[in-house]
């Protein structure tokens, strides 16, 4: 089932689609992957995600603009802007989606700590390359869900929060194993605790991940 009819439909991700699709099907591919020790599936998998977070969470080391999302049609700043849902400024931590809702954005957050998690046991650490990323994402829309102000420059002066239980995984790689401050993450996922299901693929991940050195 996992081989045939799972795998088949994840593997090739969606290029043009919002990120947090293919950011999910990533995450399914390599835990699938893994667990039927199918290295080319994995490599497939693990390179599309490679090319994946860097076009959705944006680092102003990036340039003035997110980089294109790979393999997609989106090839101009106006085709861009238009795929970051109208927001034209862009800023460390910024993601694709933040400016369409939280929700997905939190799902995408989540997938991406989780493929970095499952890479690190399978030999490969993800995080001195995406580290910074991972800590401007995560600490970007944590300020904001916890009632930061909304400027007029940010998605019109409106945001749609509700962000769920998408921190605890990175919070703890980056803080509780690697020793990074993150004060308004940390406000967030300690003060929301226990984490509980966005009835999709977040689950109970206070249980697996909080205070978690390993």
């Amino acid at each position: 089932m996992l081989r045939d009819v799972y795998l088949p439909e994840v593997v090739d991700g969606k290029p043009n689609s919002n990120g947090n699709w293919e950011l999910i099907m990533m995450d399914a591919a390599v835990g699938i992957s893994v667990h039927l020790d199918d290295r080319a599936a994995y490599d497939e998998a693990m390179a599309i995600y490679l090319g994946r977070v860097p076009a959705y969470f944006y680092l102003a080391s990036d340039g003035p603009q997110p980089k294109y999302p790979p393999r997609s049609s989106i090839d101009t700043k106006n085709e861009l802007i238009d795929y970051w849902h109208g927001q034209d400024t862009f800023v460390n931590g910024l993601a694709q989606e933040t400016c369409r809702d939280f929700g997905h954005t939190g799902m995408a957050i989540a997938a991406t700590m989780h493929v970095a998690e499952t890479s690190r046991i399978q030999g490969r650490d993800l995080y001195p390359e995406f580290k910074d990323r991972f800590r401007q994402a995560l600490g970007f829309h944590a300020g904001y869900e916890l009632g930061a102000p909304v400027p007029s420059w940010l998605c019109g002066g409106s945001l749609h929060k509700g962000i769920g239980p998408a921190t605890e995984v990175g919070y703890n790689a980056l803080h509780t194993r690697l020793g990074v401050g993150m004060e308004k993450t940390r406000e967030l996922t300690e003060g929301r605790r226990p984490a509980g299901t966005e009835n999709h693929f977040e689950a109970w991940e206070t249980l697996t991940h909080a205070e978690n050195p390993n």
